[in-house]
């Protein structure tokens, strides 16, 4: 029963992951943290996971034509090289742990509180800014084994650089490289996977092709984003005070 619960769990993370443009690897590694997968394993297992999901999710946001090339150029230049250094570090099990908990407050914050900006309100973006960003973002996804959309989007919608659907096009193409990026990375000190990873495959890439579709053209994202922050902030919770 717990091993059909962790695919249902899966399937609904991709879905919700993939309607708001992420890849989801930050819910994917709190899933495989909370049912004991070991670190070492759960980080490329959930950038494969994300190279999957993002590229759906792209695809569908690319195809409303709400993907903005040059800021995703210019943040992505600074941060793919970053997320190649950050797959090469490794983190202790505790504090690998506690900083996934706290970079799931990233998406967490945007969602309760971050309102996606009018078409009037938006300013063009800072290229000094937008590769400050990007380094940045690139070298903690490369260290926690996440694409990088969740902490990157919540600073496109603050800086009104992008509305709502903007954004979910610019993150998910920036999770497909970072993705790529950190997993070259890891790959310099030897990967292991979990067993289980392609079965893992299917049932994301499936939520997530469901979720694409019906975020970006079908659903409003309002309700979504908001059951998505509950299960994420749930997540956070217990990474960060009940995970040994």
């Amino acid at each position: 029963m717990q091993f059909e619960l962790f695919y249902f769990f899966l399937f609904m993370l991709a879905f919700l992951y993939a309607s708001v443009g992420h890849g989801g690897a930050s819910g994917y590694l709190a899933l495989m943290a909370l049912y004991g997968i070991a670190p070492q394993e759960m980080k490329p297992t959930a950038l494969v996971l994300n190279l999957f999901v993002s590229l759906t999710s792209f695809i569908q946001y690319y195809r409303g034509h709400y993907f903005k090339r040059n800021l995703f150029l210019m943040v992505a230049i600074a941060s793919v090289p970053m997320a190649f250094i950050g797959g090469m570090i490794t983190l202790e099990d505790h504090l690998y742990k506690r900083l996934l908990g706290l970079l799931l407050l990233f998406p967490i914050f945007r969602f309760f509180f971050f309102k996606s900006p009018a078409e009037d309100e938006l300013k063009p973006y800072n290229s000094f800014g937008a590769l400050a960003i990007g380094g940045a973002v690139g070298l903690l996804s490369g260290m926690i084994g996440i694409g990088g959309g969740i902490i990157l989007s919540p600073f496109l919608i603050l800086l009104k650089w992008t509305d709502q659907k903007q954004t979910a096009a610019i993150s998910a193409a920036f999770i497909f490289v970072n993705s790529l990026s950190g997993l070259g990375g890891m790959l310099t000190k030897g990967i292991s996977f979990n067993a289980h990873m392609w079965g893992y495959v299917v049932v994301a890439f499936l939520g997530g092709l469901l979720g694409a579709y019906l975020g970006s053209k079908k659903l409003k994202q309002d309700a979504l984003k908001y059951v998505l922050a509950t299960v994420l902030l749930v997540a956070a919770y217990k990474l960060l005070f009940t995970s040994a």
